[in-house]
């Protein structure tokens, strides 16, 4: 078998040098990862890699979102089309990462999940996190972290701020479009609610997208965004019922049913609503 040799310019020695490892952290990472089963059961590990592979990108999001809202603070919409096209590939690492968890059967969780007591992906802050930054508000939520001070304070802040929704409402409102007032100032910690008014503001942005360009760009990442959002919300309730079919969940929640009632609500409602409203060529 042909041999590919080490390059000659490839640093060997580095013990006097930052590594690929140090970089990264991978000691703390990779010890991360500590099953809880005894005798050790094969496929807590997978479980576990999964859980935490997700907050590793729920961090990524929220740190992607975060940036969004600096820019649209700053009335520049531009970088935000990066930045939310990036969030649409991670979603999508996460929707697709449920294929990983499905081939864990029913059987084999069940032979380790009553090590998880009453742990439960429920309690993800950062998950928690996601949904403020994004609009989806409920203080109630907050009780859970009540164990966490700091946890339960950055949540806070996020519930209080303006989601990245409320945010672009704002930036049109001062670029001169008619966003009703009751949309540019209110109770931040409550969860959005459609408004006739918006939907007008998007009718005129999308009947004339050559004149509002930025926005309506602006506009379809949203989408993107949220369609994504709950086609990962959709294939976590069918993951779920593929593994433990309709028992409790382990936080205590109904399971499947709580998950299902979770598809109903809309992130953005005026961009979806105002599809209905578009006027065709020659209607």
């Amino acid at each position: 078998m042909k041999r590919r040799e080490i390059e000659p310019g490839i640093h060997k020695d580095l013990k006097k040098t930052l590594s690929y490892a140090e970089y990264l952290g991978l000691d703390t990472i990779l010890d991360s990862q500590r099953p809880l089963s005894e005798p050790e059961h094969h496929d807590e590990l997978l479980f576990i890699i999964q859980h935490q592979t997700a907050e590793l990108w729920f961090k990524l999001i929220i740190h992607e979102l975060r940036a969004a809202i600096g820019h649209i603070r700053e009335d520049d919409l531009r970088p935000c089309f990066k930045i939310l096209a990036r969030v649409k590939q991670v979603q999508q690492q996460l929707f697709s990462q449920w294929s990983v968890l499905e081939t864990l059967t029913p059987s084999e969780y069940a032979q380790f999940r009553h090590v998880l007591g009453q742990a439960s992906g429920f309690q993800s802050a950062q998950f928690r996190e996601v949904e403020f930054v994004l609009g989806n508000k409920d203080s109630s939520y907050l009780v859970v972290f009540d164990h966490d001070p700091r946890l339960r304070g950055r949540l806070e802040n996020a519930l209080r701020a303006p989601s990245i929704y409320d945010e672009f409402l704002r930036y049109l409102h001062r670029a001169g479009h008619p966003v009703p007032a009751e949309c540019v100032e209110r109770d931040w910690s409550e969860s959005y609610e459609q408004n006739p008014g918006v939907v007008q503001v998007f009718k005129a942005i999308y009947q004339d997208t050559g004149r509002h360009w930025e926005a309506y760009d602006m506009c379809e990442k949203l989408v993107d965004v949220e369609e994504n959002f709950q086609l990962w919300r959709f294939r976590h309730l069918k993951t779920v019922e593929r593994i433990i079919g309709f028992k409790r969940g382990t936080g205590g929640s109904s399971g499947v049913a709580f998950l299902r009632r979770a598809l109903d609500f809309r992130l953005f409602p005026e961009l979806i609503e105002v599809r209905t409203y578009l006027e065709e060529p020659g209607a």
